[in-house]
C-alpha cells in the first residue's frame, strides 16, 4: 500500500506557552514516513530552548527574522521533501498519536488537497469546524482551516506559494488559486488537529474583523476571473459587510459589552 511522505511544518514566534505540546503531538505520531520542520521567526523568549530540547526528533529547523506568517510558511515549503504538506502552527496540535496513520489511508487517492476536520478549542471545549471541499462557494469563503488541509507539494509547484502581501488571509488566497486552477480534492470527516482560537485570524473585535474582511475582499479582487464575477463580488461586499457589522454589534449587546 502506498505510504506517502507527510511533511508537517510548524511556524513559531515567541511561542513558549504552547509550543512543546505542538512538537510532542507531531514527534509522537505512530506514522513513520513523515518529516518535521520548524520555522522560527527569531524568537526572544524560551522558544529556542524548547526547539533545541527536541531537535534530535526534528528533521530541520531554522530561526531567523521573517516578513510575517506567509513568509515563514513559504520557508517551510522550500525545506519540505514530502508528498503532502500540513501546517500545524505553535498554537495547534494533532488530535492523537495515530491520526496521521489514519489520515495516510486516504492519501493513496492522490488528490491535490485533502480537507480534514479541525477541532476548535473554545474555553477548553472542542467544536468541530467545517471541512467544505472546493466548489462554487470557494469563490466567497474558504470553508476549512489550514490545520486540516493536506496539500500536495506538487500543487505548490503548480500554483505557487503563499502571497506574502497577506497577513491574515494568505491561506484563503492559496485555496482560491487552487480552485481556479482546477485542483482535485477530497473531504474527509475525521478530525486531524486542534486549533486554539487565539491567533490573529481568530480575533473577534471589530477592528480585527474589519482587517480580515479587507483582506478577503483583496483576495477576491486579486483572483477575479471575469467581469461577471467582479459584479458578483461588488454585490457581495455591498451586502456582506453591513450584515457582519450589524451581527457584531448585536452580539456585543447580547453579551453586555459596549
Amino acid at each position: 500500500m502506498f505510504k506517502p511522505k507527510i511533511t508537517i511544518v510548524t511556524i513559531t514566534y515567541n511561542s513558549e506557552r504552547y509550543l512543546e505540546q505542538t512538537i510532542t503531538s507531531v514527534i509522537g505520531q505512530t506514522y513513520t514516513n513523515r518529516e518535521y520542520i520548524v520555522v522560527d521567526g527569531n524568537s526572544t523568549d524560551g522558544t529556542l530552548d524548547i526547539i533545541k530540547k527536541y531537535e534530535s526528533e526534528i528533521d530541520n529547523w531554522i530561526s531567523e527574522p521573517d516578513n510575517g506568517i506567509a513568509d515563514a510558511m513559504n520557508k517551510g515549503i522550500d525545506l519540505a521533501t514530502g508528498d503532502y504538506i500540513l501546517f500545524i502552527h505553535s498554537d495547534d496540535y494533532l488530535v492523537n498519536p495515530s491520526v496521521l496513520e489514519r489520515a495516510s489511508e486516504y492519501l493513496g487517492d492522490r488528490f491535490d488537497i485533502f480537507f480534514f476536520q479541525v477541532l476548535h478549542d473554545i474555553n477548553e471545549q472542542n467544536q468541530v469546524s467545517s471541512n467544505r471541499s472546493l466548489g462554487w462557494l470557494t469563490n466567497f469563503k474558504m470553508g476549512s482551516c489550514h490545520q486540516g488541509q493536506l496539500c500536495s507539494r506538487k500543487l505548490f509547484q503548480k500554483i505557487g506559494k503563499f502571497d506574502t502581501s497577506f497577513k491574515i488571509d494568505m491561506d484563503y488566497d492559496l485555496i482560491l488559486r487552487a480552485y481556479r486552477a482546477g485542483a482535485s480534492c477530497n473531504s474527509v470527516n475525521m478530525p486531524l488537529a486542534v486549533m486554539r482560537l487565539i491567533g490573529v485570524s481568530s480575533r473577534r473585535d471589530w477592528s480585527s474583523l474589519r482587517q480580515r474582511f479587507s483582506e478577503e475582499k483583496r483576495v477576491h479582487l486579486k483572483n477575479c476571473p471575469n467581469k461577471l464575477m467582479g459584479i458578483l463580488y461588488r454585490l457581495y461586499w455591498l451586502l456582506y459587510l453591513p450584515y457582519r457589522k450589524i451581527r457584531f454589534f448585536w452580539s456585543c449587546m447580547r453579551a453586555g459589552r459596549p
